[in-house]
């Protein structure tokens, strides 16, 4: 008898090993769809759906009138997309009557939304409803949140419906683009990890330029003026300051280097070297913070910057702070907050211009002054 007991014993320790061996599988939650265009010029559409299944679909011709859903990730929001043609935006143009900016959305759509309806640039139904006017996103859609589709499909969506209306939305490149892009996935959520395990591929695959996202983003601008304000996600260093080239090569230079990995852009050309370099528009923060650390602008570089540009403001994002914030006797104005915290606690969430007037924006709809 104890012979069987050992026996049961070490039959029990061998299948607790087995188990043990076995990976666990992932349980997804809704994400997508990745849209890819195939060389036949077909598409590709891969998606998780509500019950976390992956759904596949490859569409040897685009039906007319293709249309797609979009939900969030709890199922609380959810419209339809159309794919549409696109192209860079010019660098420079004239601002509208009322302009909003916000940045650095990261994932959280509930946010995103919940600004943009304050704001009154959508509708309940999620459709533009801001008109002739134009709304900025100064990047970072990607990372940290779980709504990093749904976010990007409805700047892409509503960026048709804008310009249908005689409006127009600007998505700019963030930093958090530029990684994910180059495959540095560090803050990316694991769903989006986890999906691309199941599909046998890196994450970043599901975004190089065969995807209609991919496309889309090496079409945006990291630098971008409106009226007399200045874009950009970062900052801009004593650095830019010297840089001979137009705003449309840097624009163009970013967008071609998309994609590469942080060698080969080093290797690719100075410019390309500085654009994703510490003290490039990416990642500059030296307009926003004092540390020397960070080669803080003098006041001087920032006149020569605003002269030579003719603005009177630059705009950035990237840099958290726990309100709307400004510097340089307001001459450079902070717009990334905690979307989250702020929204709970009433503060502000971007910024409104209003031709020369500019407001701090909240949720509510509320607008308080910031400039005069």
């Amino acid at each position: 008898m104890k012979k069987y007991g050992f026996l049961l014993a070490f039959l029990i320790v061998i299948f607790q090993i087995t188990l043990a061996g076995i990976p666990e599988k992932k349980e997804l939650s809704p994400d997508g769809p990745y849209i890819l265009h195939e060389q036949n010029s077909g598409i590709r559409l891969i998606r998780v759906n509500e019950t976390g299944e992956i759904k596949d679909t490859v569409y040897k011709t685009i039906p007319a009138d293709f249309s797609f859903p979009v939900v969030s990730e709890d199922g609380k929001h959810r419209f339809e997309v159309k794919l549409h043609s696109f192209e860079r935006q010019p660098y420079k143009m004239p601002q509208p009557e009322k302009l909003m900016v916000i940045s650095d959305p990261h994932g959280n759509l509930e946010c995103f939304v919940s600004i943009l309806q304050g704001g009154g640039v959508i509708d309940e139904q999620y459709t533009w409803k801001f008109g002739k006017n134009q709304l900025v996103i100064i990047g970072d859609v990607f990372d940290r949140g779980k709504d990093v589709l749904p976010i990007f499909w409805l700047i892409y969506k509503l960026e048709q419906e804008a310009a249908e209306a005689g409006g127009r939305v600007s998505f700019m490149l963030g930093n958090h683009e530029e990684m994910v892009l180059r495959g540095d996935c560090r803050y990316t959520k694991d769903k989006y990890k986890e999906l691309a395990s199941e599909l046998g591929i890196s994450y970043q695959e599901l975004w190089q330029q065969n995807s209609e996202l991919g496309k889309w983003l090496k079409s945006r601008n990291l630098v971008q003026i409106i009226g007399e304000n200045f874009f950009v996600h970062a900052g801009l260093s004593t650095d830019f300051l010297k840089r001979k080239e137009s705003l449309e090569v840097l624009n163009e230079t970013a967008g071609d280097n998309l994609f590469l990995s942080r060698e080969q852009r080093k290797n690719n050309s100075d410019l390309s070297a500085f654009i994703f370099g510490s003290y490039g528009p990416f990642w500059y923060r030296g307009m926003v913070k004092s540390e020397d650390r960070y080669l803080p602008l003098s006041e001087k570089s920032l006149k020569r910057i605003l002269k030579k540009y003719n603005v009177k403001r630059v705009i950035v994002g990237h840099t958290i702070f726990d309100d709307v914030t400004t510097f340089y006797n307001k001459r450079v104005i902070a717009v990334n907050v905690d979307n989250a915290k702020n929204r709970k606690k009433g503060r502000g969430r971007g910024i409104l211009i209003d031709k020369e007037n500019i407001s701090v924006l909240y949720d509510s709809g509320k607008q308080k002054a910031l400039v005069p």
